[in-house]
């Protein structure tokens, strides 16, 4: 079972999922889903399609947003966007969930809703060092 890293009550970070965390999820009380790993980046990894169909097919939506290294201000921004659109609480998930809190780190950063202090504390908690990426 994958663990679910919480960082607020309304995001949470985890290693690549698999179809049984997509039902934990949405019994955890989780209405959307994020994808920030690439397509065939590991073998036998699951693809985005089949995590999305089982996201639709338990009502959660569902969106791909694939981090190659350091997010760029397009996916920094899809991710703002697809957690601010959400109903509810998010999971986003990537190869070890680095990817997905810095993704939403920067985006939350750069809309003021944390502070970089705060944003590095709450990381931290999750065990994430983000010292390098948020320059506090």
């Amino acid at each position: 079972m994958t663990d679910f890293k919480h960082i607020t009550d309304d995001f949470s970070v985890a290693t690549q999922i698999n179809l049984a965390d997509v039902a934990r999820a949405k019994s955890d009380g989780f209405t959307a889903i994020v994808c920030n790993r690439p397509d065939g980046e590991d073998p036998g990894q699951l693809s985005s399609a089949d995590i999305a169909a089982a996201a639709m097919g338990a009502g959660l939506t569902f969106t791909h947003i694939p981090v190659r290294g350091a997010p760029g201000a397009a996916e920094v921004e899809a991710m703002r966007e697809a957690v601010e659109a959400a109903a509810g609480p998010v999971l986003a998930y990537c190869r070890s969930g680095t990817r997905s809190i810095v993704t939403w780190s920067l985006g939350q950063a750069m809309s003021g809703a944390f502070t970089r202090g705060e944003l590095v504390g709450l990381a931290l908690g999750a065990g994430y060092d983000l010292t390098g990426v948020l320059d506090t």
